[in-house]
């Protein structure tokens, strides 16, 4: 069988990509950007790097790339990523995602947001890039991500990333920032289903729900489902536990507070930490458009926060994100789907269990493993 080629894997969502260039095109724009891609999985953080993998690598980029004029300067990079449209980058990033990943009924997407902290620039008045993503966790790949606008915040941003997403039949989890009526209307557009913790931006709704969930009289006479999960480790013991309701007298009542379409159930989580003698507990409430069932419930919980430790904290320590200091026009923007395309593709390939770190030595290392890499 004919060995696969990156271009059959990658180049063929992003060749529609415009040319923003209206001169200067010495070097083809499909080169440039799968070079970008190549040199961000091997360890690149900014353009200096892009130019020496080119460079280093030019005899091995030259058996799927043209290269007209040999590997691009650093200013190419620059100026080219600085000037492509962010949104059309996105959207073949989409599209690649979903031409290779397939998303299963009932998976956890969670959506949240984070700021790269170094790409303010005070000279110009530029505030720091935030960027809200969507994680499928059973996949472990980023779908996608959406900048947050500077004169707004997360919760417009995240209704603007769900309209382009395929996520039907999905459990879409997100911050108590985004438990509004507009997040909820935008999530069933899509056909999926909702958890939505509950804090003190709703106080109507968090009242009624501690009402119920806080008093021992009152959940005596509530029909709920319930399951916990114990682990142990480190010296630690974590207990959590869940209980869910989909009695139809409450759920009318909190339905009604602000019309949250879609309501079918409402819970809460008790987590307790334990450490030798020492315990602290902590509650959580949540509404969602699932039937009643703790157990799935708790594990939607659970795994909104991978985004967190498997998706932001990898950017930040891996991929050294917060100290990136690229901040030109769609530059910071560009780069940070760079990264995401680079982690999603370093997560797919799983013929070997090294770490993401590792996996990014080798794949600098070895032309095979980065050809592996780079077609799944």
């Amino acid at each position: 069988m004919e060995e696969q080629r990156p271009q059959a894997a990658i180049t063929a969502h992003f060749s529609v990509l415009e040319d923003p260039r209206r001169y200067n095109r010495r070097h083809k724009l499909l080169d440039i950007v799968v070079i970008a891609i190549c040199a961000a999985i091997c360890g690149a953080e900014g353009w200096e790097d892009i130019e020496l993998f080119g460079e280093t690598k030019e005899e091995w980029l030259r058996e799927f790339l043209e290269l007209p004029h040999g590997a691009p300067s650093d200013d190419t990079y620059r100026r080219v990523f600085a000037a492509l449209d962010a949104e059309e980058f996105q959207i073949c990033f989409m599209d690649w995602i979903e031409a290779v990943e397939e998303l299963t009924q009932g998976q956890v997407i969670a959506v949240d947001g984070k700021t790269l902290r170094r790409s303010h620039d005070r000279s110009q008045g530029k505030k720091a890039l935030q960027m809200v993503s969507a994680w499928a966790a059973e996949n472990a790949v980023v779908l996608g991500q959406r900048k947050v606008d500077g004169e707004s915040n997360e919760i417009t941003a995240v209704p603007e990333l769900l309209d382009v997403l395929e996520i039907a039949g999905c459990i879409v989890t997100l911050d108590a920032i985004h438990c509004q009526t507009e997040t909820v209307e935008a999530i069933l557009e899509k056909r999926a289903d909702y958890v939505l913790p509950v804090k003190e931006n709703q106080p109507r709704l968090l009242e009624a729900l501690q009402r119920l969930f806080d008093d021992p009289e009152e959940m005596h006479w509530v029909e709920c489902d319930f399951f916990r999960t114990v682990e142990q480790g480190h010296g630690r013991i974590e207990t959590r536990e869940c209980w869910t309701t989909s009695d139809p007298e409450y759920l009318e009542y909190i339905a009604s507070l602000a019309d949250w379409r879609g309501l079918q159930s409402i819970a809460m989580v008790e987590a307790v930490h334990r450490v030798g003698e020492e315990a602290t507990a902590a509650r959580r409430y949540f509404i969602s458009s699932l039937v009643s069932n703790a157990r799935s419930m708790l594990r939607a919980v659970r795994s909104h926060w991978g985004i967190e430790n498997k998706v932001h904290w990898i950017l930040d320590v891996t991929f050294r994100e917060d100290d990136s200091r690229i901040r030109r026009d769609n530059g910071a923007e560009n780069f940070a789907v760079l990264r995401h395309i680079a982690l999603n593709l370093l997560k797919r390939e799983n013929s070997t269990k090294l770490s993401l770190r590792a996996k990014r030595n080798q794949a600098a290392w070895d032309d095979d493993y980065r050809l592996k890499v780079l077609t799944g």
